[in-house]
């Protein structure tokens, strides 16, 4: 049951997440991993897995919140276009760190452990019921803060208003809580935060993002829900991870995408 309810948050928020930095960016590109959310994932379950100080999960939470906090203090200095510049090359520093701890793994058994957790698989590994209530809290609120601030950011989308890089700041923070509910708990997941919001904009060309939130939402719950059964249930007898085959059966999502563009 724990599966699946992170397979239906995964679903929610992931794409919830996408598409309002796509709308804060007023860019098709603006995805959730773009700041380094994933490779601060990434990095905080390596050192934990790796030392052990701590469970797999809360080094996860320690790092993508600690990234959070960084991009929150850069947003209020520099504008959209710098920032993105500066979420990639944050991204790629935090994926060095962390790729220097995995090749210094002290034994396979660890690296297995560090591997199966990036492998996004739902098996939930670990998990503690305080690393289940946290990223409750963390969904909860990313959640309301999206209903909450779905008129301004329609609204800055248009091009009706221009956010303050204070609000724009606290967006951030509030968008990286919602991701960081489910990446902290089953690894990153890819294509969901970029590929599903811009499909969600094909299908439906209103702007009015809360129609993108039920979209996009309902779009990730069943890509990732028949991602899950097939990794489950159809893996012809090998190791299937979500992300590898979620990419491979969204190919054809994909293909409409450019073909529409």
């Amino acid at each position: 049951m724990l599966s699946l309810l992170y397979v239906l948050i995964s679903g929610i928020a992931l794409p919830i997440g996408g598409i309002q930095m796509q709308y804060l960016w007023r860019n098709q590109l603006g995805d959730v991993y773009s700041l380094g959310l994933g490779s601060a994932a990434c990095l905080g379950a390596a050192v934990a897995t790796m030392t052990g100080w701590c469970s797999l999960t809360v080094g996860s939470f320690i790092c993508t919140l600690l990234c959070t906090i960084v991009c929150f203090f850069v947003t209020l200095k520099v504008s959209t276009q710098n920032l993105i510049t500066f979420g990639i090359l944050f991204g790629t520093f935090i994926g060095s760190l962390g790729t220097i701890v995995v090749t210094n793994a002290p034994n396979g058994d660890l690296l297995k452990q560090y591997y199966l957790w990036g492998a996004a698989n739902f098996n939930l590994e670990g998990v503690t019921v305080g690393d289940i209530l946290f990223s409750l809290v963390l969904f909860a609120i990313g959640i309301a803060a999206a209903i909450w601030s779905s008129k301004a950011l329609t609204e800055h989308f248009n091009g009706e208003i221009e956010l303050s890089n204070r609000s724009k700041a606290l967006l951030l923070l509030a968008i990286m809580f919602l991701v960081t509910s489910s990446v902290s708990i089953c690894g990153p997941i890819g294509f969901i935060s970029l590929g599903v919001p811009n499909l969600s904009r094909i299908v439906c060309k209103d702007t009015d993002i809360r129609k993108h939130y039920l979209i996009s939402s309902a779009m990730g719950v069943g890509l990732l829900l028949v991602t899950y059964l097939v990794v489950r249930y159809v893996n012809f007898g090998i190791y299937l991870p979500i992300s590898a085959t979620m990419a491979i059966i969204a190919l054809p999502l994909m293909a409409i995408l450019f073909m529409k563009k």
